[in-house]
């Protein structure tokens, strides 16, 4: 494995039943949390790519803060199914999740999946009052890929075209994300994302101008060398309002769980950042 790869191989963090494990929890923990959660599913927000979302934790009469929750797998796996399970928790504070979907790699380029994620923005703040939630407080959340996305969304430059303010992203936090993707170029994960040194450097949030939203920056514990120095760096390179923490005991893939636990760092952060 080349240096730039071990630095950059999350599931190398773990053994193989440990990856196979948590990918279970994802779908499993989802499940439970939204089982007999009020909701809405299968909503569809991007007439361009046809993607759907899921709505759960909203109370009918209620405008509710929202958690637009950003799923992981390096862009090529997993679904808004696996994506749910901090919505039980978050609903017990009076926060709604929606999850959304997006087009995996390689069926789509980085650019179209970063788009699609900027579209699910774009249907809270267009349509989310209709489905009992506050377009006025949207926060997003993302791990590894996801934690990507939500960088994505946070950054400044791209709101004034997609008929957005500025300030629509109130809040964000990154759990175990990449920011700077030109490392990746050299990389295994290449192969699927098929970038060029432009279009990672285009693509990468480190590289693009901050925006004005508070920002909570968490990795774990056990993580690639890579992803920590990139979360340290993507904390340093925001304004004042942002945070940081590492999570003890945590590897790449099990410290997204935490937010199905009321009582975990990462849970109470995200919910004082979603009702602050």
């Amino acid at each position: 494995m080349s240096h730039v790869d071990q630095d950059y191989s999350a599931q190398a963090t773990v053994t193989e039943p440990e990856f196979d494990a948590v990918m279970a929890r994802y779908r499993s923990a989802s499940e439970s949390a939204t089982a007999g959660l009020n909701g809405e599913v299968g909503l569809a927000f991007d007439p361009l790519s046809d993607e759907r979302l899921d709505v759960w934790g909203t109370s009918p009469g209620q405008s509710r803060p929202v958690v637009i929750a950003i799923h992981g797998g390096y862009w090529r796996m997993l679904s808004r199914h696996d994506t749910a399970f901090m919505a039980k928790v978050l609903a017990d504070a009076g926060i709604a999740t929606v999850v959304p979907d997006y087009t995996l790699a390689p069926a789509a380029a980085l650019e179209e999946i970063v788009r699609q994620v900027r579209a699910a923005v774009a249907w809270v703040h267009h349509h989310g009052a209709k489905h009992s939630l506050d377009p006025g407080r949207i926060h997003v959340v993302g791990s590894s890929a996801g934690g990507h996305l939500t960088a994505m969304t946070a950054v400044a430059g791209w709101q004034v075209a997609a008929g957005l303010p500025e300030d629509v992203v109130k809040g964000a936090m990154t759990i175990s994300g990449l920011f700077d993707l030109r490392p990746l170029v050299g990389s295994f994960a290449n192969a699927w994302l098929t970038l060029d040194p432009a279009r990672a450097e285009a693509l990468s949030p480190i590289l693009l101008p901050p925006g004005a939203a508070p920002l909570h920056v968490a990795v774990a514990e056990h993580e690639a060398a890579g992803f920590h120095r990139q979360s340290k760096a993507f904390h340093a390179r925001w304004p004042a309002a942002s945070s940081w923490t590492v999570v003890p005991g945590r590897n790449h893939f099990d410290v997204f769980l935490d937010l199905a636990d009321p009582s975990s760092t990462l849970s109470q952060a995200l919910i004082r950042l979603a009702l602050s």
